[in-house]
């Protein structure tokens, strides 16, 4: 409960970064919450993250350098437990496994996104030898040299607007489809890169909505978020805990459905020169993401995952 012009009121804060994407994204949920939740005004707020501000064009060992290190969560986390704001929207990809203490995610919202990385600019198979691709993940840096190693790869930052127009210097960049959509610029995609050979973030396409533990904004958006989406990524953030990565590791996971009732999880750890590659895949219950998830990671450590981050990260 806070106070508005002398009034008291159920006004909830809502914190994002200032990205169009961002944005975006904030808006989206503001405009269901205002539909699901009466009686409570939500009011936006901008947090600007360190990621945000560093525009330097980092090298290809400074990206990997940085694996396991998120630079778009850690200041939106401090607002929230410090009081400034009530609830975080996150992409889920950029948020650590382990939540700031003091705060908790809510159900995954859905339906979610589209889960794909998208090639603009080009196709993969189409692309000449030595083409030049930007990305700025160390995860699409090994994924895209393991399947072509003869391609430089060109890092890049910036917002999703940025990135692309470096196709105007660049033959193609790889983006999340996710974002593309939200921002209306689906029409950029030249290629939806195959889920099964060249699979996303774990959590890409998907909103968190982080809020304090026990707090008012906890009681009044409990009940947002969708079982199917929650349980797909709930597997894919518990594979990446159980292999001690971070956000921009080199591993790659992709929930996808066999059935209603049935989840199946596949996995990729990838060296970052593209060299070595190992994979896993599981199926079970959609009822127990977790034991699926440590199903995959157990597969995966005992093949080597554990070596392969480390030298990601070292």
């Amino acid at each position: 409960m806070r106070e508005s012009s002398g009034v008291a009121e159920n006004v909830v804060a809502v914190g994002s970064r200032g990205s169009a994407l961002a944005r975006a994204q904030a808006r989206e949920m503001v405009e269901r919450w205002e539909r699901e939740v009466p009686g409570v005004r939500f009011v936006r707020r901008v947090i600007t993250e360190a990621g945000d501000t560093d525009r330097r064009t980092p090298t290809v060992a400074e990206v990997t350098r940085r694996a396991g290190v998120s630079a778009f969560s850690s200041r939106q986390e401090a607002a929230l437990v410090g009081g400034e704001v009530d609830v975080v929207v996150h992409s889920l990809k950029d948020l650590p496994t382990a939540p700031a203490p003091g705060t908790v995610l809510l159900r995954t919202p859905g339906p979610r996104e589209d889960v794909r990385d998208a090639l603009c600019g080009g196709t993969l198979a189409g692309l000449p030898a030595g083409a030049r691709v930007g990305t700025g993940s160390t995860r699409r840096i090994a994924q895209l040299l393991a399947l072509r190693p003869d391609l430089e790869v060109v890092p890049v930052r910036g917002n999703v607007p940025a990135r692309l127009a470096r196709t105007r210097t660049l033959d193609a960049v790889v983006l999340a489809a996710a974002g593309l959509h939200r921002l209306g610029l689906a029409g950029e995609i030249t290629e939806y890169l195959d889920p099964e050979a060249y699979p996303p973030a774990p959590g890409q396409g998907a909103l968190a909505i982080q809020v304090r533990e026990d707090s008012e904004a906890a009681r009044l958006l409990a009940a947002s978020g969708d079982a199917a989406a929650d349980a797909a990524v709930r597997a894919e953030r518990v594979l990446l805990a159980e292999l001690h990565g971070g956000c921009s590791v080199p591993l790659g996971t992709w929930t996808s459905r066999p059935a209603p009732t049935r989840l199946r999880l596949h996995a990729a750890v990838t060296t970052p020169d593209g060299t070595e590659q190992i994979a896993a895949t599981a199926e079970g219950p959609a009822s127990e993401p977790e034991k699926l998830a440590l199903t995959v990671a157990e597969s995966l450590l005992t093949q080597g995952a554990a070596r392969i981050l480390a030298g990601a990260t070292g």
